[in-house]
């Protein structure tokens, strides 16, 4: 009878530590924890669901401001984040002497000029255009403006152009650099403005209303792919691949489609490319 006892005993254990370690598997599912500062988006509410259904309990950090969460992602604070372009990035690398790493491309958002009551770029001659004065977003919109031949540059090959690389002679439009914030303001005031979709929302301005805008499937759009980006050691996490192929799937993409009012480009370029990207992009900026 004590035998028995104790069989029943000991299978009773058994059955017991098989139900706890089956708990427990389940509630080690990965965490990652991902900044940003974009987490109001509905595209993040529905990429979460997608991670917990693949296994992966998505913790999202939301930063204030555009510096933080590189910083955060160098400290090893949070595992990745994902709220910048490649130029971005190659920049923040440069001037921090950093190797921040993109696992993954999500898209592009067209960069793009708005005039208020105008539905084409007919008439700007002469026009002041308001364009953000952040060294990025500026260069940007300096080409934006080049591609129609609205302003000309000094030389050509000037990859990053500033006003000053400008020739203001045989430009047809004036630059008015304001910062990033004001552009909305100044489209309200009846100038040509190039706003970018953060401030566009803000101000309630329909993206399709653009007058003007880069093309995303162009080479020279290449750096501002936006990107999910973590430490260089940390490139080949399955858990953050995942996460990138999560974003493609069509749920996500309805809900990038509705955030971004139907301007958002799908990307979906191999880590090893953006890479050699950015590595071109951290050698201009040197």
């Amino acid at each position: 009878m004590k035998k028995q006892l104790a069989a029943v005993f000991a299978s009773a254990i058994a059955a017991t530590g098989l139900v706890a370690c089956g708990n427990d598997d389940k509630a080690d599912d990965a965490t990652v924890t991902i900044g940003t500062t974009d987490s109001a988006k509905k595209a993040w509410s529905v990429w979460e669901d997608k991670a917990k259904e693949n296994g992966i309990n998505l913790e999202i950090e939301n930063f204030s401001d555009y510096n933080t969460p590189n910083q955060a992602l160098t400290q090893k604070q949070i595992d990745a984040n994902l709220f910048q372009h490649l130029d971005f990035l190659a920049t923040y690398n440069v001037k921090s002497n950093s190797d921040l790493a993109p696992v993954g491309s999500t898209e592009v958002v067209p960069l793009a000029l708005f005039w208020k009551d105008h539905d084409s770029i007919d008439g700007i001659d002469g026009e002041e255009v308001a364009i953000p004065n952040d060294p990025t977003n500026q260069a940007r919109a300096i080409n934006v403006l080049k591609s129609k031949d609205l302003v000309k540059l000094k030389k050509d090959d000037v990859a990053k152009p500033t006003p000053a690389d400008v020739d203001t002679e045989k430009s047809k439009v004036k630059l008015t650099p304001v910062d990033a914030a004001q552009t909305s303001t100044a489209y309200f005031e009846g100038k040509p403005a190039i706003i970018n979709n953060t401030f566009l929302d803000r101000a309630g301005i329909d993206p399709k209303t653009a007058v003007l805008q880069d093309d995303p499937s162009d080479p020279s759009t290449e750096p501002f792919i936006n990107v999910l980006v973590t430490t260089k050691d940390n490139v080949d996490n399955e858990n953050l691949k995942k996460l990138v192929e999560l974003w493609h799937t069509p749920e996500v993409q309805k809900a990038v489609e509705e955030d971004s009012k139907g301007t958002s480009v799908s990307v979906d370029r191999s880590q090893e490319d953006l890479q050699k990207i950015l590595d071109r992009l951290e050698e201009q900026n040197k």
